[in-house]
C-alpha cells in the first residue's frame, strides 16, 4: 500500500512540474502578433563602412530592435551593397542597406549577380546617395570627364559605389582602361587623398559622409560636378539615377554642385514571416526621428515616399503595415 502511494505521488509530482515548464515555455516567447516579440531570435543588419551613413543609421535601427523586441539585433559592417543582397541571398542575414540600382541588378540577375536573387524582398526606398567625387581645389579637376588619365578611388570593389561609380563613368564613354582604378573605401579613400595618392574619388553616399566632412577640415578640397543633362540620358536607360545638386555649404562648397544620386533600400530576407517585417517595418517608421538623430541622411526617410522606386518585391509584411497606414 505504500508503494502505490508513494508511485501515486510521484507521478502527481512529476505532473505539476512538467505543467510548470509547459506554462513557462508558453510565456516565454511572446505569441504572434501580440506586440512583445518576433518569430525570429536575431535580426542581423548588414550596413557597408563603419563610417558610412548606412552603419550609422543601422545601429540606431538594430539598438530599437534589441530594445523594443529582446532579439538579438546588431550590423554587420560589410563592403555594402552587393555584398549585402550576398549576404541575404547566403542565409547569413536577415535585412540590409543596398542602393537601389544593385538591388535592381539582383532582382534581374545582371551586371554583378549571375542569375535572379529571388531571397531578397524591399521594405522601403529610403533616402538618396549622392555621388560625391571630391578632388584638391588644385588639381585642374572640375568635371567627371576630367578624371581620364587620373588615379581614382572608385569605393570598394564590387560596392554600391563602385557599380554606380562605373555606370556613371561608361555613361561618359569613359572606362577602367582610361583611368588608373583603385578599389578603396570612404575612410581609405579620404586618408589617399589627404596623402597625395590619389587625384580624386567616388564617396556615394547620404549627405554628409562623415570622412568627406572630416577631409574638408583638413584639405582644400574641390567638389566634381556631373552635368544633369548626362544624368537624365543615362537615367533612360539606367532609370535608378536622378539629378540632384549637393548644396551649397555641405562640405564648405560655396555654389551647389550638380551631381546623380541614386535611392537607397531597405531590404530583407523574403523568407522572414509576414508578422515579423510587419513589425519591424512599424517599428522603422515611428522611429523615424531617432534615426535622423543618428545622421541627418535619414532626415529624407518619409513614410508618404517609402513605395515611390521600389525595386523588389515588396514583402508581404512591409505591405501590410502600408495598408493599414493607408486605411484599406
Amino acid at each position: 500500500m505504500k508503494k502505490k502511494w508513494s508511485m501515486l505521488c510521484m507521478v502527481l509530482l512529476l505532473g505539476v512540474i512538467l505543467a510548470a515548464c509547459g506554462g513557462e515555455e508558453s510565456s516565454s516567447g511572446g505569441g504572434e502578433g501580440d506586440g512583445e516579440g518576433l518569430d525570429t531570435n536575431i535580426v542581423t543588419i548588414a550596413t557597408g563602412g563603419s563610417s558610412g551613413p548606412y552603419n550609422i543609421i543601422a545601429t540606431t535601427l538594430a539598438e530599437t530592435y534589441s530594445s523594443e523586441y529582446g532579439v538579438n539585433s546588431r550590423t554587420q559592417t560589410t563592403g555594402a551593397s552587393v555584398e549585402n543582397v550576398n549576404l541575404i541571398n547566403q542565409d547569413k542575414v536577415e535585412m540590409a542597406f543596398a542602393m537601389s540600382d544593385v538591388v535592381s541588378q539582383a532582382v534581374e540577375g545582371t551586371v554583378s549577380f549571375d542569375e535572379p536573387i529571388e531571397k531578397v524582398n524591399q521594405i522601403a526606398a529610403l533616402y538618396p546617395n549622392y555621388v560625391q567625387i571630391v578632388t584638391t581645389a588644385d588639381s585642374g579637376i572640375e568635371t567627371i570627364e576630367d578624371l581620364v588619365g587620373k588615379r581614382v578611388a572608385v569605393g570598394d570593389q564590387n560596392s554600391g559605389v563602385e557599380v554606380n561609380a562605373r555606370t556613371l563613368l561608361e555613361g561618359h564613354g569613359i572606362t577602367y582602361d582610361d583611368i588608373d582604378v583603385d578599389y578603396l573605401g570612404y575612410a581609405e579613400a579620404a586618408d589617399g587623398l589627404r596623402a597625395g595618392q590619389l587625384d580624386a574619388a567616388f564617396l556615394t553616399s547620404g549627405l554628409p559622409n562623415a570622412s568627406l566632412l572630416e577631409l574638408s577640415e583638413t584639405l582644400d578640397i574641390r567638389m566634381v560636378s556631373i552635368d544633369p543633362a548626362n544624368v537624365e540620358k543615362i537615367a533612360q536607360d539606367k532609370s535608378y539615377f536622378v539629378a540632384l545638386e549637393i548644396p551649397a555649404d555641405t562640405y564648405g562648397n560655396e555654389e551647389p554642385v550638380p551631381t546623380a544620386a541614386i535611392m537607397n533600400a531597405l531590404i530583407v530576407h523574403a523568407d522572414m514571416s509576414e508578422d515579423d517585417v510587419y513589425e519591424l517595418t512599424k517599428t522603422f517608421f515611428e522611429n523615424l526621428d531617432a534615426l535622423a538623430n543618428s545622421h541627418q541622411a535619414a532626415t529624407d526617410i518619409s513614410l508618404e515616399a517609402a513605395q515611390e522606386g521600389l525595386v523588389a518585391p515588396l514583402h508581404p509584411g512591409a505591405e501590410r503595415y502600408y495598408n493599414e497606414q493607408n486605411g484599406e
